[in-house]
């Protein structure tokens, strides 16, 4: 081969060569135009992040507690003296009125006693009467008319007194309500410890529940409560009206009581209830989630996209919900925070958004 062959051979190899490299940048195999490298470099530079646009929503400072249903009015049915049960007027599980008779105790020996008691009497009057008029004639002595008029004062005391025995011998309802189980029966002896039945009024109900003490001072009488109870469907609603004045120096809680109505019947005493207990309501309120706040040593910042550029806000903060911190100061209705990648943001940092946080 000659030197002009080899030469010419080596010179189109050199084109080929060349022409392999510099026609991907001409575009001759593609259609389209090649993306500026400046664009596709800032494209990947740009850190993907979720945000929140805050605006103002209404938010409720809770507090959840635990309590219990108690009866609206509830009493152990006893009676005052001790005796043989001669009548039971009642049924069990069934309602009484106010003042109805429930129990009647055997009273035969009280009640001789009262004929007794009131046959005495009259003799004491008819001796106070002849007494007094030979007194007022100045026949017998102050001291003798006197001791006439202390014997008919004292069998009358003892007559009062019997009859009140007696009427203790009536147990009757002390108010309207439902009666439970019996645990006595006819011709059974009972004495002042014997549990003959419970009366309670479920009109309305009673809930207790504690509430930790730093926030005793936001709670007050009238404040409203939700609760709900298990096997009973829905959310039922209370209000308190009593504070316990006190706090537990064990558990360092606070004693409340509400109440609600049970017009049907269905919150029954000893159930447990989950309470919520709204202590203030915020109708403007910006909130972020917990997640966006990033701890300083003085304070807190979260970072807002601005300019296509995160950028840390120092903000204040307020309530707290579950998933949920109210921002007081710092941003403003409309700003964008960022929700994630909070670790690798820095200041400057750009950004490019991908979903809105719920």
């Amino acid at each position: 081969m000659t030197t002009r062959t080899r030469n010419i051979l080596y010179g189109g190899t050199g084109l080929i060569v060349l022409f392999l490299i510099v026609s991907p940048k001409l575009s001759i195999f593609s259609g389209q135009d090649a993306p500026s490298p400046s664009s596709a470099s800032t494209l990947d530079l740009r850190l993907p992040v979720s945000v929140r646009v805050v605006q103002p929503e209404r938010v409720e400072e809770k507090i959840r507690s635990t309590g219990t249903v108690l009866a609206n009015e509830e009493v152990a049915l006893r009676s005052e003296i001790a005796g043989i049960i001669r009548q039971i007027h009642f049924k069990e599980g069934g309602r009484v009125r106010k003042g109805d008779l429930l129990v009647k105790i055997d009273d035969a020996e009280l009640r001789a006693q009262l004929r007794k008691l009131e046959s005495q009497e009259r003799l004491a009057k008819e001796i106070e009467t002849r007494r007094r008029t030979l007194y007022e004639g100045k026949l017998i002595s102050a001291e003798e008319y006197d001791r006439a008029q202390l014997e008919l004062a004292s069998i009358t005391a003892d007559i009062a007194l019997t009859r009140a025995r007696i009427e203790k011998t009536e147990i009757r309802a002390p108010f309207d309500g439902m009666i439970g189980l019996r645990y006595v029966s006819e011709g059974s002896y009972v004495t002042s410890t014997t549990h003959i039945a419970t009366l309670q009024n479920l009109s309305s109900v009673k809930i207790d529940f504690s509430i930790p003490e730093r926030y005793v001072n936001q709670v007050r009488t009238g404040q409203k409560i939700q609760f709900r109870v298990t096997g009973v469907q829905g959310i039922s609603s209370g209000e308190i009206y009593a504070v316990e004045p006190k706090i537990d120096p064990t558990t360092r809680t606070v004693l409340l009581r509400a109440l609600s109505t049970n017009g049907d019947g269905t919150l029954l005493p000893g159930a447990f209830a989950e309470i919520d207990l709204v202590l203030r309501r915020i109708d403007d309120a910006l909130m972020v989630p917990t997640e966006a706040l990033v701890p300083q040593l003085n304070s807190q910042m979260v970072f807002c996209i601005q300019n296509g550029e995160a950028q840390p806000r120092t903000v204040a903060t307020g309530i707290r919900t579950e998933r949920l911190i109210q921002i007081t100061s710092g941003l403003q209705p409309g700003d964008s925070v960022i929700t994630s990648g909070i670790l690798q943001l820095r200041p400057g940092t750009p950004v490019r958004p991908t979903q809105e946080a719920s």
